[in-house]
């Protein structure tokens, strides 16, 4: 598009993971594969903590039900673009279809960020203040947490994208990614972006910082006073912890990467959004699913159910 006559760009052009035709159809499989599994594995939780009553009304299922739902929602903004793009030889988006990629993957993400943060708060209530735990953690408080987390998620893309939607791009349109993202985007428009970027370093990467060492830090407080307590209680602590600490660097580790360093220096690895787009939204149904006792078993009464409902007909 030319830039000397001052038009302005209609769509971009996505560089995708490779340029050979042999490596595309392989990665066309591998991440159809992926995708499919990414649905089925959270789509599954949601299934059986929205259908087992049991499970529904203790705040921990019910925490993972709606992150699981979040899991699919961010996959799916970017990874069904990103199959499709694996058989085009020209991988563009439009214009507004990018705005709407970046809007809805920061408002999901955004959500998530803060969904593992009342999931912390909750493993810290269950483990040092048992007695107290149902009647802190009631359905109002629970219900509460979940608008809050789209709350936070909607305050937090609106206060970037606000911005990003009234930039001019007028002169290269080439996004080195998979997907739409605002740190290659913004190195895109014709006008000077210091001041926003800066907002997204504050906005996404220093807030993606603050709250992993927060929850960190939560994490290593409900062990110390665990610890405390009792030497047998610490090992089932771990292993209940275990699962959540493994999200949560999952997840945070990538964001903090692509949005806590300046941009002028700064590149982003394709490794770490298809990392943050596909494999985690992959990985936590199994650490979720294999290393908890009460979902496997969930699991198996649904599948018993279906079986003798199959057999009734």
């Amino acid at each position: 598009v030319d830039m000397m006559n001052g038009s302005m760009i209609s769509e971009f052009v996505l560089l995708g993971l490779t340029n050979t035709w042999e490596l595309e159809i392989f990665f066309f499989f591998i991440f159809l594969l992926a995708y499919a599994a990414i649905m089925a594995g959270n789509l599954l939780i949601v299934v059986i903590v929205t259908f087992e009553s049991h499970l529904h009304s203790t705040p921990m299922y019910f925490l993972l039900g709606n992150l699981s739902f979040l899991d699919m929602s961010i996959s799916s903004i970017t990874t069904p673009k990103m199959i499709t793009d694996f058989l085009r030889e020209n991988k563009t988006i439009s214009l507004w279809g990018c705005m709407a990629q970046m809007f809805f993957l920061h408002f999901l993400g955004g959500s998530e960020m803060t969904l593992l943060t009342v999931m912390a708060v909750d493993r810290y209530i269950a483990i040092c203040k048992p007695l107290h735990y149902t009647t802190i953690m009631n359905g109002r408080v629970l219900m509460g947490s979940v608008l809050l987390s789209w709350a936070v998620g909607f305050l937090h893309t609106t206060s970037q994208m606000a911005f990003t939607i009234t930039l001019p791009f007028c002169g290269p349109n080439i996004v080195d990614n998979i997907f739409c993202d605002l740190p290659l985007v913004l190195k895109l428009a014709c006008t000077e972006t210091y001041v926003l970027e800066l907002l997204v370093i504050a906005d996404s990467g220093l807030l993606s910082f603050l709250c992993f060492i927060l929850l960190l830090i939560s994490y290593t407080v409900i062990l110390v006073t665990v610890r405390r307590r009792s030497s047998g209680g610490l090992s089932k602590a771990l292993s209940t912890l275990s699962a959540h600490i493994t999200v949560v660097t999952l997840f945070f580790g990538p964001c903090i990467f692509i949005y806590a360093w300046p941009f002028s220096s700064f590149s982003v690895d394709k490794f770490l959004s298809v990392f943050y787009s596909v494999i985690t939204p992959l990985l936590n149904p199994i650490i979720y699913t294999l290393r908890n006792q009460e979902m496997k078993a969930a699991v198996s009464r649904l599948r018993t159910q279906y079986i003798s409902s199959r057999q009734t007909f």
